[in-house]
Order: C-alpha cells, then sequence, then structure tokens
C-alpha cells in the first residue's frame, strides 16, 4: 500500500510546488490535495493520510488549527507546516503540536529532512 501525503494549501501553485518537491524526493508516493482546513478533514476521515504537509496561511482556519486536529484524529502522523512566516511564536505554536516547521518558499532541500524524517516514522511504526 503506497504511502499517502496530504498536501494542504490555498494556493494551487503552492500545492503544484510541494507536489513537486515530493515527487523528487519520494516519487512513489500518493499525493492528495485539498485548497482548505475543511476540505483537508473531509479528505482525512475518507482516506488513509499517512503524513499531512500543510501551509499556516489559509482563509478559514490556519494550518496550526488543522495540524492540531490532524493530531487529535491521528496522533503518531509526521506533520510539517509549511510558511514563510518565521516567528518565534509560529516555530513554537508548530511545536506545540508535535509538527514540523518547514519555511516557504518550499524547495526540495527545504523537504528533505521532514520527508526523509517521516519516512523513517512509517517504516518503524509510527514510533
Amino acid at each position: 500500500m503506497p504511502t499517502t501525503v496530504l498536501i494542504v494549501d490555498d494556493s494551487k501553485l503552492a500545492r503544484i510546488v510541494a507536489g513537486k518537491a515530493l515527487s523528487a524526493l519520494q516519487p512513489e508516493w500518493e499525493r492528495i490535495e485539498a485548497g482548505n482546513a475543511h476540505d483537508a478533514l473531509a479528505t482525512f476521515r475518507e482516506k488513509k493520510i499517512d503524513i499531512a504537509m500543510i501551509d499556516f496561511n489559509m482563509p478559514d482556519k490556519d494550518g496550526l488549527e488543522l495540524a492540531a486536529e490532524l493530531r487529535a484524529l491521528q496522533p503518531t502522523m509526521p506533520i510539517a507546516v509549511i510558511t514563510a512566516n518565521i516567528q518565534d511564536e509560529v516555530i513554537a505554536r508548530a511545536r506545540e503540536v508535535n509538527a514540523t516547521f518547514v519555511s516557504k518558499p518550499l524547495t526540495e532541500d527545504s523537504l528533505r529532512g521532514f520527508i526523509a524524517g517521516a519516512a523513517l516514522r512509517l517504516r518503524s511504526g509510527g514510533a
């Protein structure tokens, strides 16, 4: 069964960029996109999601709120909060929900550490 990654961003272009970076690192992983937190939660309830990559700035609910909700539903899932908003408060809030902070602009290199850690976590059973 392939690893499924949920990419959540209100910008279609940002989802494309994230998908390309992810594909370069893990071409066999399946990608599912959502344009907002509401759609992300609906997708999460319908499909098995292994990893979430979430934009911080979204219109209905910020990425950290969504990350906290997903964390409550699936406590061991690797979650990345992706943003250009590099403030100590945002980084601290990401840590509070046990999410990895990844800064924009998103590149293969900036995503590599999170993806490698997520792959290791999944192989070890989510510990």
